[in-house]
């Protein structure tokens, strides 16, 4: 009788104590036992539904996912991907609804005339006196060249349409806008080439260095130094002059300074990666490689490089800009595209006439601006990167 009724107090307790809300007041000993056996055999299930629920609200965010966020959380960014994208566009997709061709000359007749003072005479007496001053002047109009025509005006294409010249045409008679275009597509064509060249150059170059060390080292370095203590636009101006004096082929020679430009610019590439392999080569997972028996190539393309692949995105994205004024320069200068291919820098080269700075603008303003905007578009996307990348940012 007593175990009965210290076993009834007992469930008494446990009544009170327990979460279960639907147990009525008039049961039983037996019932309210039997209530709470139920209750906590549905307690523990619950635990588990609700830690499920929890964990799938739970969101896992990649690296990947975490780098795009840092990205576009910057403003400058954000511009310089949308001028990039611009350009690209530009330079690729225009041409398809433009009714010139990048070599199509307008030999439609030009309805202007072209005035040029040729000489200034004086006519003096015995005295030295100034009698009278006089000018020889020299016309010309071309009867089947459109050249210098004004924005917005026709010409007659190749089909024998009359098409408009939104920009107008140059002293050659070329459409500005399709020139522009061509132009853009040739540099960022070159310069994503040479980036990409001599980037892998300096990550084999500068990925042997720093893993093998010794002799490996300083023979690569040393190489690095000489390449730096050449001046680069010297010497491809004296490259310039061999390759006339070699008659090389106008469409060959700008590949061949990009080929020069490529060999000259790995050195700062392989320093980049030397010295982060330098780091790298004495973590824990290096040492585990060295357990399990990898090869040296494995150890340094498969484990060191992709650790440096941050560094060398913002260094490529940065570099891309310099080879863009690179190639417009040795253009301007006339050691890169030839005459009759479109080139951004030797559409800037028409200004060296003072006729044409002055009052034909748009054979060369427009070209000095794109190659502006590409330039500054790879230096925002750069840091952006730069800043995206680095896992101290907090911001």
């Amino acid at each position: 009788m007593e175990e009965n009724k210290q076993e009834i107090l007992n469930n008494a307790a446990e009544i009170e104590q327990s979460p279960v809300s639907d147990i009525q007041p008039d049961m039983n000993a037996a019932d309210t036992a039997a209530a709470v056996a139920v209750s906590q055999q549905e307690k523990a299930p619950q635990k588990e539904k609700t830690s499920e629920f929890i964990s799938d609200n739970v969101r896992i965010v990649s690296p990947f996912k975490l780098v795009l966020k840092r990205f576009f959380r910057s403003r400058l960014s954000v511009i310089g991907l949308i001028m990039f994208l611009s350009v690209v566009v530009f330079s690729f997709l225009g041409p398809v609804f433009v009714p010139w061709g990048e070599k199509e000359i307008d030999r439609s007749q030009s309805y202007r005339t072209y005035y040029d003072i040729s000489s200034l005479y004086s006519v003096v007496d015995e005295e030295g006196n100034e009698l009278f001053t006089y000018y020889t002047f020299s016309v010309s109009r071309p009867e089947n060249l459109n050249i210098y025509a004004p924005s917005f005006t026709y010409g007659i294409n190749k089909q024998g349409k009359r098409a408009l010249h939104l920009f107008g045409t140059d002293g050659t008679g070329y459409d500005i806008l399709v020139r522009l275009m061509y132009g853009g597509r040739l540099s960022l064509m070159l310069s994503f080439l040479v980036v990409l060249v001599y980037t892998l150059i300096g990550i084999i170059m500068g990925g042997l260095a720093g893993y093998f060390g010794g002799w490996v080292d300083m023979l690569i370095m040393r190489l690095v130094d000489i390449i730096n203590c050449l001046p680069s636009l010297p010497l491809m101006l004296i490259l310039g002059a061999v390759f006339d004096g070699w008659h090389v082929s106008p469409n060959l020679r700008v590949y061949f300074m990009m080929g020069v430009l490529t060999l000259m610019s790995w050195s700062g590439t392989a320093r980049l990666v030397r010295g982060q392999i330098l780091t790298l080569r004495e973590q824990e997972y290096m040492v585990a490689t060295d357990a399990l028996g990898f090869s040296p190539w494995r150890k340094i393309f498969k484990h060191l490089v992709p650790n440096v692949m941050p560094q060398l995105i913002v260094s490529m994205t940065l570099g891309l800009g310099g080879t863009i004024l690179t190639e417009a320069s040795l253009s301007f200068l006339g050691l890169g595209a030839p005459p009759d291919v479109a080139s951004l820098g030797r559409m800037v080269n028409a200004a060296e006439s003072q006729t044409v700075l002055e009052k034909y603008t748009m054979a060369w303003l427009p070209a000095g601006l794109i190659i502006i905007l590409a330039v500054v578009a790879f230096n925002f996307i750069g840091d952006g990167l730069r800043d995206a990348l680095d896992p101290k940012m907090k911001r």
